[in-house]
């Protein structure tokens, strides 16, 4: 089975699939802990790869890159990869998806913002043409085999909004997203004018959507929910605090607390289970 059709029917399934964001191996390594599925934030790669906000500085080989890292490490999880704009160009978006579902993404999401772009949670967007958009949307879609694609749409019009995602629920585009969605009544109405087709809800702490649980989103008939940015900003609070310390104890490392503590034991277990995931799964033996 490939990894499309696996994440296509974990969306299918009766309730919303969380996938969450990570930024670089470390991240990922936690996040597969707890989930089995991670969403490949550009929000994240640009601050951690570039130390730049997500305005469009992403080359696409360094995110090929990351996303052959990850699955390298993560065979068994699935992969949702933003890759913006398509990095302009329908046939760069064409052979970024071509690479891309070649190492083993699981799908990507492909936005209608022109440049300059901005986080889809940010003020001052703009978005292309709905023609010049589906022209590349429809290359994608063609040129993919089984790689699953969300049609992500940053219209902040609000006829527009639901023009554009009744338009891209149109498509074979396999989820639609509407980014930045500001209510819960929002949610239903674009639930309404998508029809059968799944969606995709973005969260992102800080950012314009509702904060809301998994049950309250499976309820709303979203299907899927990415968790942009949690790994992103838990570290930069929690480094920003554990650097504030160790100022303030004149350099003096904290003893570590076995029970919770994360110290190079705990440190060198999380990275040496990566080495364990690319063993093969045990296989029954039979008499």
């Amino acid at each position: 089975m490939t990894y499309g059709k696996k994440l296509r029917e974990q969306i299918a399934g009766p309730e919303t699939t969380p996938l969450i964001g990570v930024y670089d191996m470390y991240s990922a390594s936690i996040a597969a802990e707890h989930y089995d599925g991670m969403f490949v934030s550009g929000f994240g790669f640009a601050a951690s790869y570039y130390g730049l906000p997500d305005i469009g500085f992403i080359a696409w080989p360094d995110m090929v890159a990351f996303v052959q890292r990850l699955r390298g490490a993560f065979p068994r999880h699935h992969l949702l990869v933003d890759i913006d704009d398509g990095y302009v160009d329908p046939e760069v978006a064409c052979h970024v998806v071509e690479g891309l579902e070649r190492i083993g993404a699981s799908g990507v999401i492909l936005e209608d913002q022109k440049r300059p772009r901005r986080c889809g949670h940010a003020d001052g967007k703009q978005v292309l043409p709905l023609s010049e958009y589906l022209a590349k949307l429809e290359m994608v879609l063609a040129t993919r085999q089984d790689l699953v694609v969300v049609a992500r749409t940053d219209a902040t019009d609000e006829n527009d909004i639901l023009h554009r995602a009744e338009k891209l629920a149109a498509t074979d585009a396999d989820v639609v997203l509407v980014d930045g969605v500001r209510s819960v009544e929002w949610i239903r109405r674009i639930r309404k004018v998508v029809g059968d087709k799944p969606l995709l809800f973005n969260q992102i702490a800080g950012g314009k959507s509702p904060r809301l649980s998994l049950t309250e989103l499976s309820e709303l008939g979203v299907d899927v929910a990415i968790y942009s940015t949690p790994c992103l900003f838990a570290a930069h609070q929690a480094m920003h605090s554990a650097l504030a310390d160790l100022r303030r104890a004149d350099g003096r490392l904290p003893v570590v607390n076995t029970a919770d503590g994360v110290g190079v034991k705990t440190s060198t277990q999380l990275l040496e289970r990566n080495i364990a995931r690319l063993r093969p799964e045990p296989q029954g033996v039979s008499a």
